[in-house]
């Protein structure tokens, strides 16, 4: 499979101090669920960020990190600040050789030293385990037998929360426990007598909250609570101007419509392959834009993207195509009178969706089952008010997606009809995908009763 590549970039890195509040932090970080706070695919070739302790490094053509000394007792590579406390950690993760059994490729968390962290090994003998390593003292937290083969791409996640840590292989979580160990660390990328590849680092917040520095030891003095946010504004925003458009507008850096509305593309259905109002370069940004209709299929993301007080009066095709990239960001905005879905995943990564609204729409988020590529994709949702929608969600649960929810406010629905997480069954391209359940599982669809409210 070809790897879908961003223009080359350093790694993402944000440091939080103690006593900082996700209310400090940048308009991209005010949901403690939708905080990204380091991110590498290698792309633009290099290891700038990570530190080295063992084995042989080097980023190949494809921007994928590999390992390749299979001899050396213990690699690692390393990331992050030692004060990170409540965090989750994904990679992609590819075995290429195991000299016994008990040699391992995997993925760590909360490191205080090259020999003390949480680990999530794939093993040689075919397993994965979650251990706690503490010099040549290994305990396991818990593990499962999965076929772990060489030349095979895993998707590994550790969550650390408090003195919980989870461990999930493709979406599926394969242990979970309480240990002591460390209660803050670094990331890193580690294996022992084998070799492998590693691509498409992220850490974020969904193991438990924005990471943190660790509390003084003293008391501080009292502070005063942030104020609470509230759901977005049932008003959609007047357009300053309308401006129609003849062909799709390209957009790299930030484009700014000052809350005109744009309109003119396509026919203003649900036929497909309509051309997009804007295409988004890898790491563009979209904001304040009123889309008007005919909208055509809305946004294209060709890459990272981030889309900041978008309104969709009516949409067409779908409000927004995320096509390449691995961290897409919706803040602010709404959108209304969508017959089939607002936002369309097809690409890989993480879809975060906060502070918005949606009205009349079969589904705010749907991650594709039937691309040419399957990828593992992922959806946060935050502060999000619903009003006559079929489903907030939908995912693919046999290629390990995933969809959190907090603070979803539902409104006018008192029969309680509309779906909050649906799950299907991916198929190749060609074929339709199948609906298979849909409701809370504490794997695919994560959420609790307190995060659903109703008006």
């Amino acid at each position: 499979m070809q790897k879908r590549r961003l223009s080359g970039r350093r790694p993402l890195l944000l440091a939080l101090g103690a006593g900082v509040t996700v209310a400090a932090l940048a308009a991209g970080m005010t949901s403690a669920f939708a905080a990204t706070v380091f991110s590498d695919d290698f792309t633009d070739g290099n290891t700038s960020g990570w530190s080295k302790s063992g084995g042989t490094w080097t980023v190949d053509g494809s921007g994928v990190l590999n390992q390749s000394n299979a001899g050396s007792e213990l690699a690692r590579q390393f990331a992050g600040q030692t004060s990170w406390t409540n965090y989750s950690v994904q990679a992609r993760v590819r075995p290429t050789s195991f000299g016994s059994s008990s040699a391992l490729v995997g993925l760590a968390a909360r490191s205080t030293s090259s020999t003390k962290m949480y680990r999530l090994a794939l093993l040689g003998s075919g397993r994965a385990e979650l251990q706690a390593v503490n010099g040549s003292s290994v305990t396991a937290i818990g593990s499962a037998s999965l076929g772990i083969g060489a030349g095979t791409w895993y998707t590994l996640r550790i969550e650390t929360s408090g003195s919980t840590i989870r461990g999930f292989v493709n979406g599926t979580q394969i242990a979970s426990g309480s240990n002591s160990l460390a209660g803050a660390g670094r990331i890193g990328l580690v294996t022992a007598y084998a070799s492998g590849g590693f691509d498409d680092v992220v850490v974020d917040s969904s193991g438990g909250g924005t990471p943190t520095t660790p509390p003084p030891t003293t008391t501080p003095p009292p502070t005063t609570p942030p104020p609470t946010t509230t759901p977005p504004t049932a008003g959609w925003p007047t357009p300053t101007g309308s401006q129609k458009v003849d062909a799709t507008i390209p957009v790299s850096g930030t484009f700014d419509g000052g809350l005109k509305r744009y309109y003119g593309i396509g026919d203003g259905g649900q036929s497909e392959s309509q051309d997009p109002m804007f295409e988004l370069a890898a790491g563009a940004t979209l904001r304040d834009v009123i889309i008007g209709a005919p909208a055509g299929d809305g946004v294209h993301c060709e890459g990272n993207c981030t889309l900041i007080n978008v309104w969709w009066e009516d949409v067409g095709e779908d409000a927004a195509t995320f096509r390449g990239g691995t961290t897409y960001t919706v803040d602010g905005g709404g959108a209304r009178s969508a017959s089939d879905k607002v936002f369309q995943h097809n690409g890989s990564g993480t879809v975060y969706i906060k502070n918005f609204r949606v009205e009349n729409a079969g589904k705010l988020y749907r991650a594709c089952g039937n691309c040419s590529t399957s990828y593992q994709r992922h959806v946060v949702i935050d502060n999000v008010t619903v009003q006559n929608t079929d489903a907030i969600a939908g995912i693919n649960t046999n290629w390990g997606d995933t969809a959190r929810f907090s603070r979803i406010t539902i409104v006018g629905d008192p029969d309680r009809e509309t779906s909050i997480c649906v799950k299907y069954k991916g198929v190749p391209k060609g074929s339709e995908p199948t609906e298979i359940g849909e409701g809370a599982d504490g794997v695919n669809c994560l959420y609790s009763p307190s995060d659903i409210s109703y008006q």
